[in-house]
């Protein structure tokens, strides 16, 4: 039985949840970071955790608290593609 790999998104909701205790229903593309409780520490583990789930590196994209969870997605997703 195989599964299918992880879109880039569903990598970065199972970090979130699996590492933040982020609900899932709230992570929407629409919803900016610090709602999920996400502060420029926590964001930085999190930059760190991806780093190392996707095998990228994520050193020059900026984010903070504001950005959407899409924008993370996007970001995440152009350097994973590149």
């Amino acid at each position: 039985m195989s599964t299918a790999p992880m879109s880039t998104s569903e990598e970065i909701s199972a970090l979130l949840v699996a590492k933040f205790g982020t609900d899932p229903e709230a992570i929407r593309p629409d919803v900016p970071l610090h709602r999920l409780r996400l502060d420029s520490l926590a964001l930085e583990e999190l930059r760190l955790l991806i780093e190392d789930r996707l095998d990228i590196d994520l050193e020059d994209v900026a984010l903070t608290s504001r950005d959407t969870v899409g924008r993370l997605v996007e970001a995440v997703h152009g350097k994973a593609a590149a």
